[in-house]
């Protein structure tokens, strides 16, 4: 049921995997920091995942996503929510799992992209703290996954379906998209049921509300990724979130993939 780690565990260059965290060094150190600061990497294959494996230790930091696509999905009283995370969270998934909730809750994780997380563990902290500036960018990273989470309330709260999707898909594209002459395409393997959980509704009025949004020429699915046209809702840029260099037609998202 749970996805395993798939085979050993090789060994990656954090900062040569993720060029932000090398932002984070001084130039004159940046050098022997790559050098120093290896991780062993986990592969994660599709399908359910229980964030639990024997082998992995609870001490440091956690896991840091360096490619692929996880759900993070909670239910309470029939009800679902989800969380979408990849290229750049920092996962702790065992974290407050094993503490008595308030509320009747189930939790799950899923794959939905292939990927590869790097295991932050003890030894791989303690190298971190050698580059306080490293430091302040991973709880940077928390901070920004917590802002998200709020961002998406917000979006939730809206009556209609269409413009949730439209809210959710622009916020979306402001981390994975990618500027092209007709549009912005997000190339995210998205169902219709995860779209349901990310939005708060029910999978039948997701696929009426995207069938609606592409008869407008807003949205569109093309192969395994949705197409973005036009200009994103004003409320989302009222939120805050990282979107306007998509509009301006700006080549780079926030973390290129």
């Amino acid at each position: 049921m749970a996805a395993p780690w798939s085979g050993s565990h090789p060994i990656c260059q954090l900062l040569r995997e993720d060029p932000d965290l090398a932002e984070a060094v001084p130039d004159a150190y940046r050098a022997r920091a790559t050098d120093e600061l290896i991780a062993p990497v986990a592969h994660l294959r599709r399908g359910r995942w229980s964030g639990e494996q024997p082998e992995l230790s609870h001490d440091g930091i956690g896991l840091l996503v360096l490619d692929g696509l996880l759900l993070r999905r909670v239910g309470v009283d029939g009800r679902f929510g989800a969380e979408l995370l990849g290229e750049g969270d920092v996962l702790r998934p065992w974290h407050g799992e094993d503490a008595p909730p308030t509320l009747p809750q189930t939790t799950g994780w899923r794959v939905l992209e292939d990927g590869r997380v790097a295991i932050l563990d003890l030894r791989v902290a303690q190298r971190i703290g050698r580059y306080p500036g490293l430091i302040g960018r991973l709880v940077g990273r928390g901070l920004e996954r917590s802002r998200n989470l709020t961002v998406n309330m917000a979006i939730v709260h809206q009556r209609r379906i269409d413009i949730r999707l439209l809210m959710l898909f622009w916020q979306l594209a402001g981390r994975w998209g990618h500027v092209r002459t007709d549009g912005v395409v997000l190339r995210l393997r998205l169902t219709h049921a995860v779209l349901a959980d990310i939005v708060g509704a029910r999978r039948p009025s997701v696929s009426t509300a995207l069938s609606e949004l592409a008869a407008q020429g807003l949205l569109a699915p093309v192969g395994d990724a949705w197409l973005l046209t036009g200009r994103p809702p004003g409320e989302l840029l009222e939120l805050g979130t990282h979107i306007p260099h998509l509009v301006d037609d700006q080549p780079s998202p926030a973390r290129p993939r």
